[in-house]
């Protein structure tokens, strides 16, 4: 069997190795190979963050029109969704798979189908392909964790993917798991008219956000009607003829569907990882700070490894390592001011320490905080829920922290990034112009009170 050589091999074609492969072509003049198994642009483009974010505008266009259009005097009739009509507006937004082939194809690249699995340290099998290369970047990506749920195998659970493919809304939905998608997703059919429950195993949803802002969009969901459990599992679901039965601290609910949205599994099986050495955890492939797996001239980047899960960080991961590939490798992964967001109605942000990291942490830590109902440009929308929170040093009155419940809170934390690098105190953002009214201004109004 002929072996085709390149300078490097990307296993997976989404964010993580699209962005490592177009840096390692463009920079270094590298020859690549691209290997994807299941859906060429990977997950944020075809089943994730873009067809997700179509869905929740049409289930806040759906909000506005219902709850808010009468008293802003727009008399319509009362919305109803046609799901046929709204999964295909959402696939419209998105580029199909002979598009994407022939895109990277036309990129230079050599594109191969299939699953790919390493025979030795600089080979990987792919179908009747083989394909060789001194260095490989792993960027399978990665998929909606099973949990061990009695009689979940005899359920046609949901998840993120086929959730976008429904023709339907449900008549009733329980979410397990409080984290990014099954909030949204929550939100999103909620206002879509399901009846809806979230359960989640810790004390709040949004596990990694600041207990005060956890707390403001949870009074924001079930002041729309989402039943919220936490502290509880999914003890067990059961077939009830068309309804499913699930067992949920100690009573039963009786449901339509069931999405899961607890966790996310690296897809490592198909590529036979342990025949090269290369360690893995339930997290994911083990990488150092420059994307390095434990066994030379394997990298790993995005979902498939280890750390953060965000298409940002997985371009970042990505263009780290070739950088350790090609140049000098003199970049390491800093995830100190990494800007997150769930992109819930209102949004929740943050960058930063929370609240109660900063005090594990040893600082001396003061708060600022803002609610978001004093700020003008939410009382248009009769906003009850949201805040603006500094989370600071008392010391050096140095930002640790920004959280924010808010529309915009993404881009608002999003532009805060470069600031809290360079050092930026309270007193910085106390004195800063601010733009009348929007919703950016709370956090003036938040340094104010530090201040």
């Amino acid at each position: 069997m002929a072996t085709e050589t390149y300078d490097l091999i990307v296993l997976g074609a989404g964010s993580a190795a699209r962005d490592g492969a177009g840096k390692a072509s463009r920079e270094h003049g590298a020859r690549i190979a691209m290997v994807e198994s299941t859906r060429w642009g990977g997950s944020c483009p075809n089943v994730a963050c873009r067809p997700t974010k179509a869905y929740l505008v049409a289930a806040e266009l759906m909000h506005e029109v219902r709850d808010h259009a009468a008293e802003r005097g727009i008399d319509l009739p009362a919305p109803s969704i046609d799901l046929t009509r709204t999964r295909a507006w959402k696939n419209s937004l998105r580029r199909d798979q002979e598009s994407w082939v022939q895109v990277l194809g036309d990129g230079g690249y050599g594109v191969y189908p299939g699953e790919a699995s390493f025979v030795d340290v600089n080979t990987v099998q792919v179908g009747d392909a083989r394909l060789a290369a001194e260095k490989i970047l792993v960027a399978t990506g990665g998929r909606t964790a099973v949990p061990p749920i009695p009689g979940i195998e005899e359920i046609d659970w949901l998840d993120h993917v086929s959730a976008l493919e429904l023709t339907e809304v449900p008549e009733s939905l329980l979410v397990v798991g409080a984290g990014p998608v099954g909030l949204e997703f929550a939100q999103i059919f909620s206002r879509f008219g399901s009846r809806v429950t979230i359960v989640n195993h810790g004390p709040q949803i949004a596990a990694r956000a600041d207990g005060d802002a956890a707390r403001e969009l949870h009074d924001a969901l079930t002041d729309e009607g989402i039943e919220i459990v936490l502290n509880g599992g999914l003890d067990s679901v059961a077939r009830n003829g068309s309804q499913i039965d699930a067992a949920v601290q100690g009573r039963t609910l009786t449901v339509s569907h069931v999405l899961l949205a607890s966790g996310r599994a690296p897809n490592v099986e198909a590529l036979r990882l342990d025949t090269v050495g290369v360690e893995t955890t339930r997290a994911g492939i083990v990488v150092d700070g420059r994307q390095r797996t434990t066994v030379a001239g394997i990298w790993a980047a995005g979902d498939v490894a280890a750390g953060p899960q965000f298409t940002p960080t997985a371009q970042y991961q990505a263009r780290i390592a070739v950088d350790d590939m090609f140049a000098n490798g003199s970049r390491t992964a800093d995830y100190s001011f990494l800007p997150t967001a769930i992109f819930t109605d209102p949004e929740l942000g943050g960058i930063g320490l929370t609240e109660a990291e900063a005090k594990e942490q040893g600082f001396d830590v003061g708060v600022g905080m803002h609610p978001l109902r004093f700020v003008t440009r939410a009382q248009y929308t009769g906003t009850k829920h949201g805040l603006y929170k500094l989370v600071f040093d008392r010391a050096t009155r140095r930002v640790l922290g920004i959280h924010v419940v808010a529309r915009g809170a993404s881009d608002i934390v999003g532009g805060l990034a470069v600031a809290m690098q360079l050092g930026a105190t309270v007193d910085d953002l106390a004195a800063m112009h601010h733009v009348y009214p929007s919703y950016s201004e709370g956090i003036k109004a938040a340094a104010e009170q530090a201040a």
